[in-house]
Order: structure tokens, then sequence, then C-alpha cells
């Protein structure tokens, strides 16, 4: 079906507002850690729970959510889902101690991957086939754009009035998002042979196994320097107090552009794109460890990494073409599997250092995870050659 350009623009847009609320939840929380670990008079590495307990609340909630929504409307399932975000939000901008937060992040993590992965599709489906891919990227343009405006943002009002200010302003977002995507999102109607069990089929693809094991190591590549970027900033290049906030965002409009990148990319080959991005990931965190010591080097080296974060793009629209009637569960496992490569890249970068390799090994960690997930693609592609999926389906090369 087409719909007017109008209602697709304020769609997107509405998509992109939820997205862009997760980001600010997401990635702010990790800035703020001192702050509510002081207000509620817990350690550092306790309070840290909060953020691993939203990235198991992500691992365990998209693939569950993403079944046990297969057969509502997605319309009805994306204002559900970004509402119960809010809601989560809320409850953590309100915690009074430790153990509420803690469990307050992980509901607020549960709806992330389906929320993610079904309004990629919902983007994808409501645009002609040819502009699919780039409805993907704006979607994920309101998660690059909360690191680059979002998160600076709520870091520095959650440090001036309070980190229960930071979950505030993102409920505030999460629910004018519900409310738009109610108000101007078109009507699909749920598919009548839609089932959790049919959704479960997807999971003897091998394809698919293959594709989200591309993200879980490549993008590893990506968090293990990442994680450790302030910290070598300060320790190794003595870098000023303002360059750090420079550089992140620097990252986050490495990111913007790499969306539209990997949008581009993705329409002309899956493999191909998702090809580009992974030999970018393994070069700039060689060229950050090179550049280990010289501050500048090594934002503009954290600038070009965030051009590749749109590997997402060409494994979601690679997903799309062979998760059949899986769709749901394929795009939410997507975001499952990132959130994997969240909690690998920095576990191996932070061996090295405990090792004593100094902080440049981030960098080379990185490289090899990258390296990690061509190999893999490299396996997902010679599969899609031979023509072969479980089931007698066809895997065409794209």
């Amino acid at each position: 079906m087409t719909y007017p350009d109008a209602q697709v623009r304020r769609t997107i847009l509405a998509l992109a507002l939820g997205a862009f609320a997760i980001g600010v939840s997401e990635f702010a929380t990790m800035g703020l850690l001192p702050y509510y670990a002081s207000d509620l008079g817990i350690s550092e590495p306790v309070a840290g729970h909060a953020v691993s307990g939203y990235a198991f609340g992500v691992v365990v909630g998209a693939p569950v959510l993403a079944v046990l929504g297969a057969r509502l409307p997605r319309k009805l399932f994306l204002v559900m889902l970004i509402a119960f975000f809010a809601l989560a939000n809320a409850v953590a901008a309100l915690a009074p101690s430790a153990d509420l937060l803690i469990g307050s992040r992980f509901l607020s993590g549960l709806p992330h991957g389906a929320y993610l992965g079904i309004a990629m599709l919902f983007a994808a489906d409501i645009l002609p086939k040819g502009k699919r891919a780039q409805g993907v990227a704006k979607v994920l343009m309101g998660l690059t754009i909360a690191n680059v405006i979002g998160v600076p943002a709520a870091g520095a009002i959650g440090q001036s009035f309070g980190w229960r200010w930071c979950f505030v302003i993102v409920t505030v977002l999460a629910a004018a998002s519900a409310l738009m995507i109610k108000r101007v999102a078109p009507v699909e109607p749920a598919d009548p042979a839609a089932s959790p069990l049919r959704e479960l089929g997807v999971l003897k693809s091998r394809a698919m196994w293959l594709t989200l094991l591309v993200g879980s190591v490549g993008f590893g590549g990506v968090f293990a320097v990442y994680s450790f970027f302030s910290a070598a900033m300060i320790d190794a290049a003595s870098a000023p107090s303002w360059a750090i906030p420079l550089a992140l965002s620097g990252f986050g409009l490495g990111a913007t552009f790499g969306n539209e990148l990997a949008g581009r990319l993705a329409s002309w080959s899956r493999f191909g794109g998702a090809l580009v991005l992974l030999l970018g990931m393994a070069a700039a965190p060689v060229a950050y460890a090179l550049a280990m010591g010289d501050w500048v080097m090594m934002t503009v080296s954290l600038l070009v990494l965030g051009c590749t974060a749109g590997l997402v793009i060409p494994l979601q629209m690679r997903l799309m073409d062979v998760a059949a009637d899986g769709q749901n569960l394929a795009a939410a496992l997507n975001h499952a599997a990132f959130n994997f490569a969240n909690a690998i890249g920095p576990l191996l970068a932070g061996m090295v250092l405990a090792a004593g390799y100094g902080w440049a090994a981030t960098g080379w960690v990185g490289a090899a995870l990258a390296l990690g997930g061509i190999a893999v693609l490299g396996l997902a592609w010679a599969d899609a050659r031979s023509g072969k999926l479980p089931g007698g389906g066809i895997a065409v090369p794209a």
C-alpha cells in the first residue's frame, strides 16, 4: 500500500523520537553513574548494576516480547512498547533505593530491542521497495542524534539539577513518541496467520544466526575502543577536560553520517555494505592504537569509528531477506546481538588492560573483533552463494 509522503515523514519522525529516547536513557545513565551512586549511598561498582541490568533486560526482552507480540498489529505493539518504556523510566526517576533503580533499569531494557526492531520493519513497510533501507536508517538516526545532542544535554541537566531529571526527560520523550505513533502512523492490520510458533520457526535458519553473529562479534570492536576511550584520553594523552565530550560528540556525528551511508550501502548490497563498514571498523581501531598519546588523532580515529556504526542497517536488511515468517523476532534479535557485542567488546579489552598491555591494546582488540566479524560475514556469504537455507528455501546473495 502507498501512503502519503507527509504521513510517512511524520511516522518516521515519531518512530525516531522513540529511538532517541532509548538512546538517551541507555547512554546518559553511564555518565550519571557517580551521581546516583552518591545519592543512593552505594559504591560505583554496585551502581554499575543499573547499567548491566539494562543490557540484560534488552537481551531477555528482545526475543520474548517479539514472540509474544506476534499477533498484534505493529502500530499497536509499538505504542505499547514505547509507553511501557516511558513508565519504567518514570519509576527510575522516583526510585528511592538502589534495588528499585536497578529493577527499573532492567524493566526499561525489556522493550528496547523489540521496539527498535519492529520500528525499523514498520518504517521499511511504509516506504517503496527501493527506499526501505533508507527508512531503517532514518529510524536509527534517533539513536545517533541521541549521542550527539541528547546524551550530553541530559548529562548536563542531570549534573546540574540531579540525576533523576535525566529519567524524567526520557519519560516525557517516550510518552510523546507513543502519542505521535498513535496519532500519525498508518494502521496496518495484523497478519491473521501470525503466531508465536511461526515466529520461532526462524530460529532454525542458519542464515539468520550467521547474520546475527556478524554483529555480535564485529561490532564488539566499536565497544572495545569506545568503553575505555575517556580513560585513555586522560591517562595516556593528558587531554584537556573539554576534549573528551567533544570527542564523544564527534563519535555521534560520525555515526549520524554513517547511518546515512549505511542506508545507501545496504540498498546497493547487503554483504558488500556490511563488508565496507567492517573494514572501516577494523582500520579505525588500528589508527587509534597507533595514535595513542596524541589526543587530536585519537579523536579523529573515534569519529571515523563512529562512521561504521551503521553496520546494523545492512545486517537488518539481510535479516529481512532471510527471516521469512519470523520478521519480528529476527529484527529484535538483531538488537540483542548488538547488546551482546556491547558486553564482549569491553570484557575482552578489559582483560588485556588487566594483563598490563596498555591503552593501545584496546584498539588492537577492537580490530581483531572487527576482523572476526569479516570472517563470519565471509561464511554467511559462502552459505548464501550455495543457495541453500533450512527447509529448502533459497538464500540469494545481495
